[in-house]
């Protein structure tokens, strides 16, 4: 006879529900390009056609190791998502903002929030 999930987590001692629920988040948190797409309900067919691809475009993606950030930010996007690089260093993690796109405005506020000039949208060429 099956048993309810509820039912078994309360047999469960309090460190094995620890170690249960981080091997969850765990899994939850690293998940290939493929593993993302089913978790967020879409198929390969409606991504290409996001995207404006073929299927068989998606499929090779999904199977890749190594590709352009450019395509792999696409591909999150077109899940809904937005694509953040973060490098782990030995004295924390640094957000990579080199391949985030500047949003129009966004770096003049940021400029003047700073408080600094703004550039000059008439400069002179010599």
């Amino acid at each position: 006879m099956a048993k309810n999930f509820k039912e078994l987590q309360a047999k469960m001692s309090r460190e094995a529900r620890v170690r249960s629920e981080e091997a969850a988040k765990k899994m939850i948190s690293e998940m290939g390009l493929a593993e993302l797409r089913e978790a967020m309900d879409l198929t390969q067919e409606s991504l290409a056609d996001t995207l404006h691809v073929k299927q068989a475009s998606i499929s090779k993606m999904e199977r890749r190791s190594d590709m352009y950030i450019s395509t792999l930010s696409k591909i999150i996007e077109a899940m809904g998502g937005e694509l953040q690089i973060i490098a782990n260093m030995p004295n924390g993690r640094v957000r990579i903002r080199q391949f985030t796109k500047i949003r129009k405005g966004e770096f003049e506020s940021t400029l003047t929030r700073l408080g600094l000039p703004l550039p000059s949208t008439n400069r002179q060429r010599h």
